[in-house]
């Protein structure tokens, strides 16, 4: 089942061509919103601000190898591993739920422009709904325990504000494009078509949802 390519299912019921414009249209929200985000939030303009500032306070000149150093050590500390997050198990479940949407975004690039047909490797369709199967673990974890009002503050789960938009969305897209993959290969209709179109839904609110919600923090935070 988990072998399949969804993408090649969906090419049956949409025609591929369209599907690509759907992926690039997406692409072009998320610059587009991250753009407008810096531009209204004055991100870059803080960014450049506080290095300058920074350079102004410095005691001394860092060579070359200091610079790369620091680079490695961001990368690997507050990217790869998100030492940020002192919190063990809000670590965890966001290392879940960031690399299960990479793996999930890729293999979705992978299968509509590499491989749209039935001859794509079971890995890549695998990865699919691994990576989709890792956000949900790693979101619906952070929103029902994890969450600063729910495990702090004794707020009810279903509390919603508007910096939730990324998070539901993101988990939106990966449970009802699963759940729809799921449906669609043991032939139960018309849930099957409902889970595609609340998956379509979800994965335009994410990705042409970025002005508004936190998606931005993505590209920001490196």
């Amino acid at each position: 089942m988990f072998a399949s390519n969804p993408i090649a299912d969906l090419a049956t019921i949409i025609p591929l061509d369209v599907i690509k414009g759907y992926v690039i249209l997406m692409f072009i929200l998320v610059v587009g919103g991250t753009i407008f985000d810096m531009i209204h939030k004055k991100s870059a303009k803080y960014f450049f601000a506080k290095a300058k500032a920074a350079e102004a306070s410095r005691t001394r000149e860092l060579g070359a190898g200091d610079k790369i150093g620091i680079a490695v050590s961001t990368v690997a500390v507050d990217v790869v591993t998100s030492g940020e997050f002192c919190n063990p198990k809000r670590r965890i479940s966001h290392l879940f739920t960031m690399y299960g949407f990479i793996t999930f975004l890729v293999s979705t690039i992978a299968l509509v422009f590499a491989y749209p047909t039935n001859e794509a490797p079971a890995l890549v369709s695998q990865l699919w709904h691994l990576g989709a199967a890792m956000v949900m673990f790693g979101g619906y974890w952070f929103w029902f325990f994890i969450r600063v009002d729910v495990s702090a503050e004794g707020v009810p789960w279903n509390r919603i504000v508007k910096a939730d938009l990324f998070i539901l969305s993101l988990l939106g897209t990966t449970t009802f494009g699963l759940v729809w993959s799921i449906l669609h290969s043991m032939g139960i209709a018309p849930w099957n078509t409902v889970s595609l179109a609340l998956f379509i839904i979800s994965a335009t609110v994410l990705f042409g949802g970025v002005y508004w919600s936190k998606f931005a923090h993505m590209f920001f935070k490196p």
